[in-house]
């Protein structure tokens, strides 16, 4: 049982057993396990009424927003974010269900290293002191699955991609999670992965960019009931940016280029 369709249909209606609270969550996310007849998929639960409230996203809406870039993911074929759902009927309300991705802690894609340990090939992001008052860097690796999680990030606004919600599954798949502070009408992009910025983006993301635009409308159909009109129009107009542009964006200085805290 791997097929998108199949997840998509256990978490929507199979029944739900929580397995309890994700300690360092800023909301109330849960771990659960989903169960339609003998088929079982553990997911992260994040009910609307967990949500803590935040002076620049609606209360309410982060829940729609992970839906809303799992459906955006689908749209460019890029496969790096996990199944994710809306469910009304949950022991705890309405809110967004997402497969868990069992991850390889021992090969983390996004890392804070001491200056002589950089891996080779890997792009150096930010560089500071550690606990210890060592010269550090925040680095990521150099692969075509995160440079095109680093442009989804472009694409989607997202505010607030830490080091930790980039995963390598132990299958060696990079996945993204963590994706409610996203679409905002403003530009609020901050993001540990600024390795390619100011480089061209390749020919074949250029392409699934270029697919997406032309097919808008039923990609908007699908949006529609997670995003205000509003951000659907300045989600197309970032599509199309990126498109003209043909490039990664880099930080503007109009907003902070990191998150807090970065991992």
């Amino acid at each position: 049982m791997s097929t998108t369709s199949d997840l998509r249909t256990v978490l929507t209606s199979g029944e739900v057993v929580v397995e309890g609270r994700l300690w360092d969550s800023s909301n109330s996310a849960l771990r659960v396990e989903c169960t339609d007849g003998s088929t079982t998929v553990r997911a992260v639960y994040k009910p609307r009424r967990g949500e803590r409230p935040l002076w620049d996203f609606p209360t309410g809406t982060l829940g729609c927003r992970e839906v809303a870039t799992s459906i955006m993911d689908a749209a460019l074929g890029w496969q790096l974010v996990p199944v994710t759902v809306w469910r009304d009927e949950a022991p705890m309300g309405p809110g967004s269900f997402q497969v868990w991705v069992d991850s390889d802690p021992a090969a983390p894609p996004v890392d804070v290293v001491e200056s002589d340990e950089i891996p080779v090939g890997w792009h150096v992001v930010a560089e500071g002191e550690g606990g210890r008052g060592d010269h550090v860097c925040l680095v990521h690796e150099e692969s075509a699955p995160l440079r095109r999680l680093a442009l989804l990030d472009a694409v989607i606004n997202n505010a607030d991609r830490k080091g930790g919600h980039v995963l390598r599954s132990h299958s060696g798949d990079i996945r993204g999670i963590d994706h409610g502070l996203t679409f905002h009408v403003e530009p609020k992009m901050r993001t540990v992965l600024w390795g390619w910025a100011g480089v061209p983006i390749d020919d074949a993301c250029a392409a699934d960019l270029i697919r997406v635009d032309r097919d808008w409308a039923p990609i908007a159909e699908d949006l529609a009931p997670l995003l205000s009109r509003a951000e659907i129009g300045a989600l197309r107009d970032r599509v199309q940016h990126l498109v003209r542009a043909r490039e990664h964006p880099s930080p503007d200085g109009a907003w902070p280029a990191l998150p807090w805290p970065a991992m």
